[in-house]
């Protein structure tokens, strides 16, 4: 087995700045339909918008280094819970290896972080 990290950090006001600047045309080139609806379900909105930003990112970043390949921000879609934990989705990709996949996200009023984690056979 094989293990393959990646982490991401998001300063929440940049998430903030790029939503009150580009509003739906950030939001559709970023997120899925579900995700930006489950977001804006929430109160705190900008900090789950970031937060997924950063899984997002994570998991790019981990794909990568597993597989060489390069994922959009839509061929990922990080799917929330109440009270449990979010899960990653990952769509259209060629991929047929055996892997799974883990994310763990967390936020706060300034910043937004995510770690995600494949394991390969």
């Amino acid at each position: 087995m094989e293990i393959y990290i990646g982490t991401d950090i998001v300063e929440n006001k940049r998430i903030q700045q790029a939503y009150e600047k580009y509003k739906d045309k950030f939001l559709t080139r970023i997120y899925t339909q579900k995700e930006i609806e489950y977001c804006f379900s929430r109160k705190e909105y900008i900090q789950c918008l970031s937060a997924r930003f950063a899984a997002k990112e994570a998991t790019i970043k981990a794909y990568y280094q597993a597989f060489k390949e390069i994922l959009t921000f839509k061929q990922i879609e990080i799917l929330g819970h109440k009270n449990q934990p979010a899960e990653i989705l990952l769509h259209n990709i060629e991929n047929h290896r055996n892997f799974k996949i883990k994310l763990s996200i967390s936020h706060e009023k300034k910043y937004s972080i995510a770690t995600v984690i494949i394991y390969t056979a």
